[in-house]
């Protein structure tokens, strides 16, 4: 912690990636349960879409409570080893080795099955909640400058681009190349590899930094959510990322189901969101440049008109051929680059002026109510798409070869396309309202310098 309170401007360049490895394990975590948890559900255990997409919402359902609470508990964490870091490795480690239980259970009795993955599911959630929140709090702590925490975001979002490229794409391989009862089960041990790597990555590679520190934020945890959400840009900035967030669960629950159902090409599960996520590795530090050039806000709308748009022509594309289905996955991707890594940077903007206005540290609830909204919206994202499945008659099974009815194969695409970018389209109601700039952050920065608050 810094003795005067100050946070540091420019970070070297071996701090932005050591803090980005943890997006290894956020990244694993956050997609693999929302791409194969659910045909795990339908088509190897043989339960009910609707039942289904419960199973996968109401674990993750829990960090919404939780996410605060777990802010709350870092924000008055006294660790010598630091407010934050201590929970990297810990909850790292216990999150690693529940998500491989979730596949290693049983597969019949179907009630037994069901109950096992909720169970370790929840373990999981819990673990995920003391990782993730103390771990996206920490770039507001990490430093003051407005652009270095563009820069921050563009190393989160570049190594989280290729967790996911690499968990959600070599996930269905490993599936798909073993026997039906052992494919899920490999999947679970190497995501909990992923997991422990990313776990470990972040703790060692953030050791040494100096982190702000704002002062002991009073009250209870119900004060300081009222105080939070009545803070008018972070409200808006978290209504549109949590609901862009149910559009790209949304999507990710659908890839499979597209690709093997749909598409009749099991193996084009890898190469679809290969397409979707791929091009962040190439086009995140474009739009860094772009962000400090013009303004963040103005880059998440550009990049959210691009998601949203993209989506909506995959409708087409996958009526034309895989290959025009790629091309279009590739658009989302370029836009779903974007409105990750702007609206990550905006959020410790938020945080870091309420506590150099305030004198308070509220960095914790701040993040946990973000992680839980982000959560609440990835996790709603297969519940939705199971609503659209079951909708259309979607027929489970525990070898995933059952003859699907033309209604069920329309809920498939829509689900995947008009959906999403029906959401995205809204989202757009509160994103054009956020008003915090580079100006506003530099004038609380000035007035925290000066010893007044503005």
């Amino acid at each position: 912690m810094s003795a005067n309170g100050s946070g540091p401007g420019r970070l070297p360049a071996s701090a932005r990636r050591g803090y980005a490895l943890g997006s290894v394990a956020t990244g694993a975590f956050g997609t693999v349960p929302g791409l194969l948890l659910l045909p795990y559900l339908t088509d190897r255990l043989g339960i009910a879409a609707g039942l289904a997409g419960l199973i996968v919402f109401l674990p993750k359902a829990w960090d919404t409570i939780l996410n605060p609470i777990a802010g709350r508990i870092s924000d008055r964490s006294t660790n010598p080893q630091g407010r934050r870091r201590p929970f990297l490795l810990k909850a790292g480690v216990a999150l690693a080795i529940c998500f491989a239980l979730i596949f290693l259970g049983p597969s019949s009795p179907r009630g037994l099955a069901a109950t096992w993955v909720v169970v370790t599911f929840l373990a999981c959630a819990t673990a995920f909640a003391f990782f993730q929140v103390p771990y996206v709090s920490m770039p507001a702590e990490m430093t003051d400058d407005y652009d270095e925490r563009t820069r921050l975001m563009t190393w989160r979002v570049a190594i989280l681009a290729l967790a996911i490229l690499v968990s959600g794409g070599v996930s269905p391989a490993i599936r798909d190349a073993l026997p039906i009862e052992w494919g899920y089960r490999a999947v679970g041990v190497f995501v909990a590899a992923l997991i422990l790597l990313g776990a470990f990555g972040a703790w060692r590679g953030t050791r040494g930094i100096a982190m702000r520190s704002f002062g002991q934020a009073g009250g209870s945890l119900g004060e300081q959510l009222r105080i939070v959400a009545g803070a008018r840009n972070f409200r808006l900035l978290l209504i549109t990322f949590v609901i862009q967030a149910l559009a790209v669960g949304a999507m990710l629950a659908g890839v499979d189901y597209v690709a093997r159902v749909r598409l009749g090409a099991a193996g084009m599960s890898t190469a679809l969101f290969v397409a979707f996520v791929g091009p962040a590795l190439l086009v995140t530090p474009l739009w860094q440049k772009f962000g400090e050039r013009y303004d963040k806000r103005l880059g998440y709308i550009i990049s959210s008109v691009l998601l949203g748009g993209g989506a909506l022509l995959t409708l087409v594309t996958m009526q034309i051929s895989a290959a025009a289905l790629t091309a279009t996955a590739a658009v989302v991707g370029i836009g779903y680059a974007g409105a990750q890594m702007f609206p990550l940077a905006m959020l410790p903007d938020n945080a870091a002026v309420d506590g150099m206005r305030t004198g308070e540290n509220r960095v914790g609830v701040y993040t946990g109510v973000w992680t839980a909204g982000e959560t609440f919206g990835l996790a709603l994202g297969p519940l939705l798409y199971a609503a659209v499945l079951s909708a259309g008659g979607y027929i489970s099974s525990t070898d995933g070869l059952a003859q699907q009815p033309d209604s069920a194969l329309t809920a498939i695409a829509w689900g995947f396309a008009v959906v999403p970018a029906v959401l995205i389209a809204v989202s757009f109601f509160t994103l054009v309202r956020y008003r915090l700039d580079e100006d506003e952050v530099r004038a609380a920065i000035a007035a925290t310098s000066q010893g007044s608050a503005p």
